[in-house]
């Protein structure tokens, strides 16, 4: 114990005058700190110790509890003494009721050890440890109960420890008992919330007769009993609220632990069995702590498992939690090939800086970066996660958002991650959104797609209509254009565009394009979509990419190779809103 001298001097001094203390197991270690320190500070004591040793063997030859007792009567403090077993709670309790009329604060701190390997343990020794632990607690705190609740006061604390928290060879039984006690600890902070009572649970390391064959040598003078008493005592202080929580404690230093849980994955389909593969294929996800999860309550806990499921329930299974992962490999010649498919021209001011590799400012349009985000779209679209079918030749377009973070580099290896965010019911067909982040050799996010892609025929299979996940298409003023920009493409031009990796035959085989119901090979809608915004580029920014944020477009009508695109403009601040025709 440390003695200090409590007067005036000590203004801010937390004090338990008044208050009533239980401490079991306060005849050596840490009960005895914690019932000297409570002694010291104004409180009436009920010194709690059986006298065993430390594997619970009762020995009646000295009362280490009488001890106890004289050294806080000795520093003017009142205490008195209690034999009886923890287990038998309401005696204990009865003491405190009996002596100083009342109960406000209950220590659980007594304990014994039964070590020994899980297949050499028996069921007494099984058995002992919980009643001695887990089912003292409960009587104890049981007994209490009631006084504490009538009195609209009270402060609980659990002994649990690092055992529990993180598992030791040896202590099967002790390490269960522990952990049951922050249970107890986290159902009781509820319980007593109305009745100004609060629980806590602490997991102290110290050196004290219970450890001094567990700790290394030398760890005596760091690891003292008083150096774990002063949290206990905040936490009964009538100034401290917390409740529920739970402390590691040592050496002078503390810490809160928290369960928390990963963000997990939904690996569940609607109308298809969840299998054993289901989740090897999604486990990566599952054991991720990129995103942890803490909840303060099973309400919350509860609450999102519920929200979890109803979005299986609101989208029919169709939305997952899948990732979808491939690099994508591209060169300066790349780039510039891409440049010229959509309309770049050295007719054209500052378009050297996209057409020669050694400019001093060559750049990489925005655009561009659609060209590896879109090769994840077939591994995406026929992955049988979507819970549909979908027929290739019936997909269409209809919108897409690109944000650049950074610039997009002039070559190199990006690595991709694709994820379906939504499927939704349209009736005559279904809308499938998915992202596809683009991340560049140092692991640094360059850019963010969303595809919103139209399926004919895969709808009313009863999802939902519309997703707070899609990016929305904001409409254009009611005024007329500030700017026009208007471009011929060269009847070459989805030939050339599809060079970039686009084949689909829609855009250069008459036949194919017939039986889609077009009268000849159309544009790409990405093309067309590529000389939109660089008429924007060209003409707000002077052709600086650094300069673009993000863009969204629907797309709705075709262009055919030929034709001439003219893009209205309208700036309203920093945004700036088009339309091409």
């Amino acid at each position: 114990m440390i003695d200090v001298e409590y007067n005036s001097v000590f203004p801010d001094m937390l004090r338990f005058i008044g208050r009533v203390v239980v401490v079991t197991g306060a005849g050596n270690g840490l009960g005895k700190e914690y019932a000297l320190a409570f002694g010291a500070r104004g409180a009436s004591v009920v010194v709690n110790d059986l006298g065993g040793n430390t594997s619970g063997d009762s020995s009646q030859s000295s009362r280490p509890a009488d001890e106890v007792v004289k050294l806080i009567q000795a520093g003017g403090g009142k205490a008195v003494a209690d034999y009886n077993s923890v287990e038998n709670g309401k005696a204990v309790i009865q003491t405190a009721i009996d002596n100083f009329g009342r109960i406000d604060i209950l220590v659980n701190n007594a304990g014994i050890l039964r070590d020994k390997s899980f297949v050499n343990m028996t069921e007494q020794d099984w058995d002992l440890v919980h009643r001695i632990h887990l089912r003292a607690a409960y009587s104890l705190t049981h007994a209490a109960w009631p006084y504490m609740r009538k009195q609209q006061f009270g402060r609980v604390i659990f002994t649990t420890s690092t055992s529990g928290l993180y598992g030791n060879f040896g202590q099967a039984n002790y390490s269960a008992a522990k952990m049951g006690l922050v249970g107890l600890s986290n159902t009781l902070s509820f319980e007593g919330a109305k009745y100004n009572i609060t629980c806590n649970a602490i997991a102290p390391t110290a050196f004290s007769r219970l450890t001094q064959g567990l700790l290394p040598s030398g760890a005596e003078e760091n690891l003292k009993p008083e150096f774990v008493m002063p949290l206990v005592l905040y936490l009964c202080h009538e100034s401290c609220s917390d409740t529920g929580s739970l402390f590691e404690v040592a050496g002078g230093w503390i810490g809160k632990v928290r369960l928390q849980k990963s963000s997990g994955a939904m690996v569940r389909r609607a109308n298809a069995p969840m299998t054993a593969e289901d989740v090897r294929d999604n486990w990566k996800d599952i054991i991720s702590f990129a995103k942890p999860l803490y909840h303060l309550t099973q309400t919350d806990q509860v609450s999102h498992i519920m929200n979890v499921v109803e979005t299986i329930s609101n989208n029919d299974g169709k939305q997952t939690n899948d990732i979808f992962t491939q690099t994508f490999s591209y060169t300066s010649n790349q780039v510039i090939l891409y440049a010229l498919a959509v309309g770049c021209s050295l007719r054209q001011p500052n378009s050297l800086r996209f057409l020669y590799e050694n400019h001093e400012n060559f750049s990489v349009l925005p655009t561009f970066s659609v060209i590896p985000a879109q090769s994840l779209s077939l591994p995406m679209l026929t992955s049988g996660k979507l819970g549909l079918e979908i027929d290739l030749t019936r997909v269409l377009h209809g919108e897409q958002y690109i944000e650049l973070y950074k610039p997009l580099p002039t070559s190199g290896t990006m690595t991709l991650k694709g994820k379906i965010v939504d499927v939704l019911d349209k009736g005559s067909g279904a809308v499938v959104i998915y992202d596809v982040e683009m991340f560049d050799e140092t692991e640094t996010l360059i850019s963010l797609n969303q595809f919103v892609i139209f399926s004919v025929g895969s709808g009313n299979f009863g999802g939902k209509k519309t997703s707070e996940n899609q990016r929305p298409t904001v409409a254009a003023p009611k005024r007329k254009a500030d700017q026009v920009c208007r471009e011929t493409t060269s009847i070459d031009q989805a030939a050339l565009y599809r060079l970039t990796g686009d084949e689909n035959p829609l855009h250069i085989d008459p036949s194919f394009a017939s039986v889609a119901g077009f009268s000849r090979p159309i544009l790409h809608g990405l093309c067309s979509f590529g000389h939109a915004v660089r008429h924007v580029l060209h003409t707000y920014a002077n052709d600086d990419p650094t300069l673009f944020k993000a863009t969204k477009v629907r797309f709705n009508k075709p262009v055919d190779p030929g034709q001439t695109i003219e893009t209205h403009m309208w700036r309203e601040g920093n945004r700036i809103f088009f339309e091409s025709k």
